[in-house]
């Protein structure tokens, strides 16, 4: 079956968040089973009802297999793929194939993580990291990763394009001014282009404010056919498209700094879905550092190469700008457990269903982007409401 026969195949039919934050007293497991069950029961499921697993984590091998014994099902279809925070937007197109075969009837896409309050020895998973996905041509320099290879990618955008610091610090005070909004983001106080200058630098030309949070939080999203969507408590979320993409792993082995695999990953998912980003209302970019909205603008089609620091300026995609990016603060602003691809996911939902409260856009298409690792993988999947199919 080729993958625009599955247009609209599946929809997302719940979604749920747990832990957002601080969740102290509670490990990872827990808080992805508090978010997989919100997810289930908004979705007017049980957990019994549940036959399909897609999760992973940066923390263990096979992750898949605790999960399934901590909820208490027996999951026909199994996808633990990790490719980073990209994975839970990687997951849908096989979670898709698969409810599509018969193999499953509801899949459920869950993550947890309590990176900021678990007790890690940070050091230790380090190496650990070096040994199972050893770097050959930057570990012995060792470089602060993952800050260092995405400040080389804005160091590069800087130099190639004229990129400014002040363009940069736009993308973090857009993420502020959607937190703003939403009463679930970590951070909601005021940010100016001029506290984004003047934070600490971590790794030139990035601050702090140009970094990500570092925060706990589970997210969860259940999958069905479309057909029984229609029948579920709330409107579907239809996935129009989907595409992954991975050229590289370590950052010294890409071609081109300032060009992603999103370039492959994002028209192959608007061509599945039929669409141009021009028909896109809300964008869900991977946001884990600033050059990343500016990478991924332009390499997802909605500027030319180049432009993404022109096309974020004066408020760009701020609220009241030229497109909602990142409504609900994104990864800057909203929380970043270690790897975001779900909250992408969740925010897409929540907007096509007009459940975003304040932040809430007009919304038939809404893009999703994840990125794993060293700007290495890439999945974009296209999103829409009955109107859009």
């Amino acid at each position: 079956m080729s993958a625009n026969a599955l247009r609209g195949a599946a929809a997302v039919v719940g979604v749920g968040q747990a832990g957002m934050g601080s969740a102290a007293g509670y490990t990872e497991m827990e808080i992805l089973a508090q978010a997989a069950a919100r997810a289930v029961a908004d979705a007017g499921l049980r957990m019994s009802d549940i036959d399909g697993l897609c999760t992973c984590s940066a923390s263990a091998t096979m992750w898949a297999m605790p999960v399934a014994e901590y909820l208490g099902i027996r999951p026909a279809f199994i996808d633990s793929t990790m490719l980073g925070g990209s994975s839970f937007v990687a997951h849908l197109l096989p979670a898709i194939q698969a409810l599509a075969a018969g193999v499953c009837n509801a899949v459920l896409v869950c993550y947890g993580s309590t990176q900021r309050t678990g007790n890690v020895n940070r050091a230790a998973v380090g190496k650990m990291r070096q040994v199972l996905d050893p770097q050959p041509y930057e570990t012995p320099y060792e470089p602060m990763q993952p800050i260092s290879a995405y400040a080389l990618a804005a160091a590069r955008h800087m130099a190639q394009y004229g990129t400014t610091r002040e363009q940069l610090a736009e993308v973090a005070v857009a993420a502020r001014a959607w937190a703003r909004l939403n009463p679930e983001a970590y951070s909601r106080d005021p940010l100016s282009i001029q506290d984004v200058l003047d934070a600490r630098m971590v790794c030139d030309p990035l601050t702090v404010r140009d970094c990500c949070l570092l925060t706990d939080g589970a997210g969860a999203f259940v999958l069905v056919r479309a057909d029984r969507a229609r029948d579920l408590p709330h409107p579907p979320a239809y996935v129009l498209g989907n595409a992954t993409a991975v050229w590289h792993r370590q950052i010294s082995s890409m071609e081109d700094l300032t060009v992603t695999a999103a370039a492959e990953s994002g028209p192959r998912a608007l061509r599945m879905a039929g669409m141009s980003p021009g028909d896109v209302d809300v964008a869900c970019l991977y946001d884990a550092f600033t050059i990343n909205t500016i990478l991924f603008l332009e390499d997802l089609g909605f500027c030319p190469k180049g432009e993404g620091g022109r096309f974020v300026a004066d408020g760009g995609i701020a609220p009241g700008g030229r497109l909602p990016v990142n409504t609900n603060g994104g990864g800057l602003s909203f929380g970043h457990p270690g790897m975001y691809g779900v909250f992408l996911v969740i925010e897409a939902v929540r907007q096509l269903r007009g459940q975003a409260g304040e932040r809430q856009q007009r919304c038939d298409v809404a893009l999703v982007h994840g990125n794993g690792a060293t700007l290495s993988s890439q999945s974009t999947a296209i999103l829409g409401s009955a109107a859009a199919l």
